[in-house]
């Protein structure tokens, strides 16, 4: 579902640049700082408001909430400016919002060149179905997706992946091979992915590192946002001394661990990290 057709209004346009940026309190000003003719309110299934349109001339600006504070001022632009009160659930309206900046990345991005092979996915399927079996239509957490590969795993295992990665050409590719679907992947900084996402039931964190003395605590960060995202959480790496630095992060969070090593892919996702809470 497109934002256009949660306000009703034609090519309107986020505040936001970036979808990252929808937690910066900085667009919240920015909105309020629009000379508005007319407005409207978005709220959720609960009633809160998470988003407010403005209408310049004929142009329509709107400025999101679910990821950051609505302030009073949002509320009494909204009644000076008069307008219409629409309502969507959270979830849905977050759907849109990545769907959105991920056409918005597609259309300025060129793609990354193919960086897997096509028997991965497959590898990936019968290892999170021999760990978990099917996922019964459950979300899914992908974390350092890159260009899709695991989703489209996770999706032919059952369940609903919510991809994210910093890497906006790995992101540009994925979509443009269907890999990703737009309103389920998010460019942002891993190590905030809690910043945008609530917890589910599954996190996959698959070829994680390379990673060394150097930049052990960028990915003991990344993982840790992975943990508290997910009960139950597969990683894999290339080598073991990495996934061993792995268990050892999920263990210090009170995770029950089981690393083994797999022989479905000698390459990428050799040695696994399967954890619970």
């Amino acid at each position: 579902m497109l934002i256009e057709e949660i306000f009703e209004v034609p090519g309107i346009q986020c505040i936001e640049p970036v979808f990252a940026e929808i937690t910066d309190h900085y667009y919240t000003e920015e909105l309020l700082s629009v000379p508005a003719e007319e407005a409207r309110l978005l709220i959720d299934e609960n009633e809160c408001p998470i988003a407010l349109a403005l209408r310049e001339d004929t142009s329509w600006l709107a400025g999101s909430f679910v990821c950051r504070p609505l302030s009073g001022a949002v509320l009494s632009r909204f009644e000076e400016s008069g307008g219409d009160i629409y309502q969507e659930d959270a979830s849905r309206y977050k759907d849109a919002l990545r769907e959105y900046f991920s056409l918005k990345l597609l259309d300025e991005v060129p793609p990354a060149t193919e960086d897997t092979r096509p028997e991965r996915k497959e590898m990936v399927v019968s290892l999170i179905s021999d760990n978990w079996g099917t996922l019964d239509d459950a979300s899914c957490v992908d974390c350092c997706c890159g260009s899709g590969v695991i989703s489209e795993a996770v999706r032919d295992c059952g369940g609903h992946p919510c991809g994210y990665d910093n890497d906006p050409a790995l992101i540009a590719l994925g979509l443009q091979t269907k890999r990703l679907h737009p309103h389920q992947v998010m460019h942002i900084d891993a190590s905030r992915a809690a910043d945008y996402i609530t917890p589910v039931t599954y996190g996959v964190g698959c070829m994680l590192g390379d990673i060394t003395a150097f930049n052990a605590g960028m990915w003991e960060d990344i993982v840790s946002e992975l943990l508290v995202l997910s009960e139950k959480t597969l990683i894999t790496t290339v080598t073991e001394p990495e996934i061993r630095r792995v268990e050892e992060w999920c263990t210090s969070q009170g995770r029950t661990c089981d690393v083994i090593e797999s022989e479905r892919d000698p390459i990428y996702d050799r040695w696994v990290c399967i954890s619970s809470v």
